[in-house]
């Protein structure tokens, strides 16, 4: 029988011997062997992340306003600007409480490399392993609604929920902010209608003819820009009223997960720190499990937000532990992230991967993205005499 004649998958080259090329020197067997393992070793295409959405501010909307006297500019500058002070701490590098775990293990170091690589790619609740510890933990949070504002808080036992001082009470430093705005725009406002006035008059006097037909333009629109101030100045004078009076419990309300809402029975607040708890009986409340004093969460730890940004009920954002760090001001030990923290998160719980509480989502620094602090859920056991079944 003739050998069968094969072709050297290098070189082309054609001969019958089976084992070695006789022009390039291949080993046939090994160059299989070689094919073979590449195949099991090829990974698998990375999934492309999901583009990100464009956000339209209230900028965009003012530009379509032909701005032609000054006071719709500084009438909308005083009731766009944020309100609420949000203070910021001074970032220090604080291994404060990571100094507890200095020499970590090398599988843990390797799995705190793994868990940072991971983080490359645009995070995602992982449903096969804590969708349900999440889906609890949204269950235990609440939206807070007051006539002054609106924020988050989570049941910490079956009855008392946790959330900050600045959600269930007026800062006084923004109610005084508040009422120089509400005063300035009202100044501003008898201004321009006055300056209308004196318009009106001046057209009743004057020939028809190019100057007066101008002259109605310019008075129509301020008319049009005066229509649009006014509801803001009036918006902002009835909360301002609501701010100066005494705070009761009773304009606190609560809406739990699906909808259900409650008034607040009594309420605490600390005297230090920006913290309150408020009692709630409901057979629906969920209770939220607090991290060990021993948890200690690592750089690069995926972590959870639960609140209620922008009145958007049950959100939940997902991001990374940034670090420990201290108020030079006030020496606290705050959690950073990155996971969002926008208005309407305050008071809401930072959870782990084990829907485990580790802080209170409180406060970001203005005119920055990614950088939100979270009080620890330790100081809410040092500030009220609260008991959590182990």
């Amino acid at each position: 029988m003739k050998p069968e004649t094969i072709r050297c998958p290098k070189c082309s080259h054609a001969q019958t011997n089976q084992v070695e090329c006789e022009a390039c020197g291949l080993l046939f067997r090994k160059f299989e062997q070689t094919l073979e393992r590449g195949k099991k070793d090829v990974p698998l295409p990375a999934t492309p992340p999901a583009p990100a959405r464009e956000r339209s501010g209230f900028a965009a909307k003012i530009g379509a306003v032909l701005a032609l006297v000054s006071v719709t500019a500084a009438v909308t500058y005083f009731f766009t600007v944020p309100t609420q002070p949000e203070p910021v701490p001074s970032p220090l590098p604080q291994p404060a409480a990571t100094a507890l775990r200095k020499n970590p293990s090398p599988v843990a170091a390797t799995s705190a490399r793994q868990e940072i690589k991971q983080h490359q790619a645009p995070a995602q609740l992982p449903v096969a392993t804590t969708g349900g510890l999440i889906e609890q933990a949204k269950n235990g949070t609440v939206a807070i609604e007051t006539p002054w504002g609106k924020g988050s808080g989570f049941f910490i036992t079956d009855t008392t929920i946790v959330t900050n001082k600045h959600v269930v009470e007026p800062n006084p430093s923004q109610v005084a902010e508040i009422r120089h705005k509400v005063k300035t725009g009202r100044q501003l406002i008898s201004l321009e209608q006055e300056k209308i006035a004196d318009l009106r008059n001046r057209l009743r006097q004057m020939e028809d003819g190019p100057t007066r037909r101008q002259l109605l333009i310019i008075l129509r629109e301020k008319e049009k820009q005066l229509a649009q101030v006014l509801p803001a100045q009036e918006e902002a004078e009835a909360r301002l009223k609501e701010m100066e009076r005494p705070p009761a419990t009773a304009d606190i309300k609560v809406y739990l997960a699906d909808g259900t809402e409650f008034t607040a029975q009594s309420s605490q607040v600390s005297a230090k720190r920006d913290l309150a708890v408020l009692s709630l009986y409901s057979s629906k409340a969920v209770a939220l499990r607090p991290a060990a004093k021993s948890s200690i969460l690592q750089q690069g730890d995926k972590v959870y937000t639960i609140g209620n940004p922008v009145g958007l009920r049950n959100t939940v954002t997902s991001g990374i532990f940034s670090g420990y760090r201290q108020n030079k001001e006030t020496g606290e030990v705050m959690l950073q992230t990155d996971a969002p923290i926008n208005p309407g998160n305050s008071g809401g719980p930072l959870i782990d991967e084990r829907g485990q509480v580790h802080g209170i989502n409180t406060m970001i620094i203005r005119d920055t993205q990614g950088i939100g602090f979270a009080i620890p859920i330790q100081v809410v056991f040092d500030e009220f005499s609260i008991s959590v079944p182990q």
